[in-house]
C-alpha cells in the first residue's frame, strides 16, 4: 500500500507482528470490507497510532506467507484496529481477506507505522483537503473525523472519486459526516461512470477537471495541507497540477496504494543463496533490536539489504517489499547503496543516511545498516 511523503510527524518506532483476533468483518461494497481487530490490553499501547497510519497484515494463503499494507480508516480507539480491505483483481490477499476471513479468526498484524498524518496539536482555524480515488479514503476517514472533532474551527474538503455509486466505500460513514459537519466538511463525490446532478463532478477526474474542481470548489488558496490519496497516475496528477498552481510540496502528504509494478509488490524471494570459494562478495552487517548479524551476498545474486538480511534474521521488518509502505526502513552508517525507487522517505530522511533496504544495493565492498536508528 503505502507511500507517505511531506512535512507532518508521524512516530517511527519498531514495527512488530502480534497475533490478533479479527471481531468483524462488514461488507463496505461488493469489492470491500471493513476487518475490525481486537487489540489486548497488555499490548495497547503498541498499537497506538495517528489518524492516516497503516498496518501490514500477514497470513498464510493458500500455503503462501501473504504480507499486504492497509491504512487504519478509523480514530484511534484504545483496543480495537480497523482497516478496509478492497479486492483487487488477481489480488490473492484481497481476495482470500473478502472470501475467507471471518470474526474469530487470528493473523498477524503489524504496530502502526507511516508519516501520513497531521500536526493534530495545531488544528485552530486550519482547512485540510484531501483527494482520494477508490479505497485511498481508507486513511482521510480517520483524518477527517479526527480533525473535526478536536477542534471547533477547523475544515475538511474532501474530493472523492470512483466508477459508481455501488463503487463508493464508506458511504454511510462519510454521509453521517457531512450532517454532523454541514458548515466543515465539505465533500464532493466524482463519478466516472455515472451522471450526476452537477457536470462538474460527473467524469473522469482528468487535469482539466480537476483545475476546474480545484479553482470552484477547493480553492487552493485557503487549505493549509493536502492529503492525496490513491493509485500512482491520480496523486501524480494531482502533484503536479498544485504545484502549477503554486502550492508548495512541503504542504502536499501524498500515500499510494499501488505503484503501478505489480512484481515489486510481492515479498522478497527467499531463495538458498550459497557462498563458494572465489565468489565476489558484499558484507551486510545490520543491527536490529539491539543485536548484531553478519551475511555475505554473492554480487551476482544481486540481492537487496532485505533479502540478504532475511537468510539470518527472519524477523527483519517488511511489508509491501516495494518501496512504498516504509516498514524495511534503515540508517546505513557505513559503507553506500543504491536506493532502486522510494515511494515512502521524506527527503529529509534521505539525508540523514536512512533507506527502503528492499530497493537498496550495495555500491561498497560492505555495508553496515542499523534498523534501530
Amino acid at each position: 500500500m503505502s507511500a507517505s511523503v511531506g512535512g507532518a510527524s508521524g512516530s517511527r518506532r519498531r514495527a512488530r507482528f502480534h497475533t490478533l483476533r479479527v471481531t468483524e468483518v462488514r461488507p463496505l461494497t461488493d469489492a470491500s470490507v471493513e476487518v475490525t481487530f481486537a487489540v489486548p490490553d497488555q499490548i495497547a499501547d503498541e498499537y497506538d497510532f495517528l489518524p492516516g497510519q497503516h498496518v501490514a497484515l500477514r497470513a498464510d494463503v493458500d500455503g503462501f506467507e501473504l504480507r499486504r499494507s492497509y491504512s487504519l480508516c478509523r480514530p484511534p480507539t484504545r483496543g480495537s484496529v480497523s482497516v478496509a480491505i478492497k479486492r483487487d483483481s488477481g489480488g490473492r490477499f484481497s481476495t482470500w481477506a473478502q472470501t475467507e476471513l471471518h470474526a474469530g479468526d487470528e493473523i498477524d498484524v503489524m504496530s502502526p507505522q507511516g508519516t501520513f498524518t497531521s500536526n493534530l496539536s495545531e488544528l485552530d482555524g486550519v482547512h485540510i483537503a484531501g483527494i482520494a480515488a477508490g479505497s485511498g479514503i481508507t486513511p482521510l476517514m480517520a483524518l477527517a473525523a479526527t480533525v473535526l472533532t478536536r477542534s471547533e474551527t477547523s475544515r475538511v474538503t474532501l474530493v472523492y472519486t470512483n466508477r459508481a455509486t455501488t463503487d463508493v466505500m464508506f458511504i454511510e460513514e462519510l454521509a453521517d459526516l457531512k450532517d454532523k459537519y454541514p458548515s466543515r466538511l465539505a465533500l464532493h463525490h466524482v463519478l466516472s461512470r455515472e451522471q450526476r446532478a452537477a457536470p462538474l463532478l460527473s467524469g473522469r477526474l482528468d487535469e482539466e477537471r480537476l483545475r476546474c474542481i480545484l479553482d470552484e470548489l477547493v480553492l487552493p488558496e485557503t487549505v493549509e495541507e493536502w492529503f492525496l490519496c490513491g493509485p500512482m497516475d491520480l496523486v501524480q496528477l494531482c502533484r503536479d497540477t498544485l504545484e502549477d498552481l503554486g502550492v508548495d510540496r512541503s504542504h502536499v502528504r501524498y500515500e499510494l496504494f499501488t505503484t503501478g509494478d505489480r512484481d515489486r509488490s510481492e515479498p522478497p524471494p527467499l531463495e538458498r543463496i550459497e557462498v563458494r570459494e572465489g565468489d565476489a562478495v558484499y558484507a551486510l552487517d545490520f543491527t536490529l533490536d539491539g543485536q548484531s548479524s553478519t551475511v555475505q551476498s554473492p554480487l551476482v545474486a544481486h540481492e537487496s539489504i532485505l533479502t540478504a538480511a532475511l537468510r539470518v534474521r527472519p524477523d527483519v521488518p517488511f511489508a509491501c517489499a516495494g518501496g512504498v509502505c516504509g516498514t524495511c526502513r534503515a540508517r546505513v552508517v557505513d559503507g553506500a547503496v543504491n536506493m532502486t525507487e522510494n515511494y515512502a522517505l521524506e527527503p529529509d530522511e534521505i539525508e540523514r543516511g536512512y533507506v527502503l533496504t528492499c530497493q537498496s544495493h550495495p555500491t561498497s565492498q560492505r555495508v553496515v545498516v542499523d534498523y534501530d536508528a
